[in-house]
């Protein structure tokens, strides 16, 4: 069983940054995939990023590609999503999800552990 809590969420301009985490219960944490996925009103939810068990590997959305990063601390359990020059269009809630494998996928379908999520509104 593996439990999600993302933090850092909030309201940011345009052109700010902002870093969110998500801290994970479990003893296994390195052997979980980790990805971001992000829902804005309305909308469906979208894949963000991915990254590997080990932290070697990670996957972006075709939007995120040069302004997102991915990573994790594996000694802290927790995996992180830096965002970089924001964009209105990236209000959204931004969920936290786990794998029970340590290969990342772009599939919603393939993660069985959700956090609550974390608002990020960037206003203009």
């Amino acid at each position: 069983q593996v439990q999600l809590v993302e933090s850092g969420g909030g309201l940011v301009q345009a052109g700010d940054s902002l870093r969110l985490s998500c801290a994970a219960s479990g003893r296994t944490f390195s052997s979980n995939a980790m990805g971001w996925f992000r829902q804005a009103p309305g909308k469906q939810r979208d894949f963000v990023a991915a990254i590997n068990g080990g932290g070697q590997l990670t996957y972006y959305g075709n939007s995120m590609k040069g302004r997102f990063t991915i990573s994790r601390d594996n000694a802290k359990s927790t995996v992180y999503l830096k965002m970089n020059s924001l964009k209105v269009e990236d209000t959204a809630v931004y969920y936290c999800a786990a794998r029970g494998v340590g290969s990342p996928s772009l599939y919603e379908a393939s993660y069985g552990y959700w956090g609550q999520g974390t608002q990020v509104t960037v206003s203009s």
